[in-house]
């Protein structure tokens, strides 16, 4: 007869990134940064391409992971890393643009970001700001 047992480790594994903004779009817009910073330095990065990411999502904390989550996925199909980011939304209706270029050689790879994850998620409205904040899976 076997005995089954479960165990748990500890591990360095994720990374969390807060976005700040005077407006909801520009907290996520924060947030996008936060992320693209962990994969190289943004001011090295040119913004020479754009793309378009729509979705929608009632709920803020969702539409923060679906907006993050879409971004590294478009960055990853298309070998690409962004730098610059502009987010709209109407109610549920999500519009945002990604600047950036293709990885070259130049550009400076630091840790690769798997996803963002529902983790520690907020998005709420402190004060006069808003925070979008998350775990990302590195």
């Amino acid at each position: 007869m076997s005995r089954l047992s479960s165990h748990y480790f500890e591990h360095d594994a994720d990374i969390g990134i807060i976005g700040r903004g005077t407006t909801v779009e520009q907290a996520f817009e924060a947030a996008a940064q936060a992320v693209f910073a962990i994969i190289t330095h943004l001011d090295t990065v040119q913004p020479t391409t754009v793309i378009t990411i729509e979705f929608e999502e009632t709920d803020l904390d969702f539409a923060l992971v679906t907006w993050l989550n879409q971004l590294l996925g478009k960055a990853r199909e298309q070998g690409m890393v962004f730098s610059r980011f502009h987010v709209q939304h109407f109610g549920s209706k999500w519009h945002a643009e990604a600047l950036g270029e293709k990885w070259r050689a130049g550009l400076e790879q630091g840790t690769e970001v798997k996803g963002a994850t529902l983790t520690m998620l907020s998005v709420k409205q402190i004060g006069p700001e808003w925070e979008a904040r998350c775990i990302v899976d590195v």
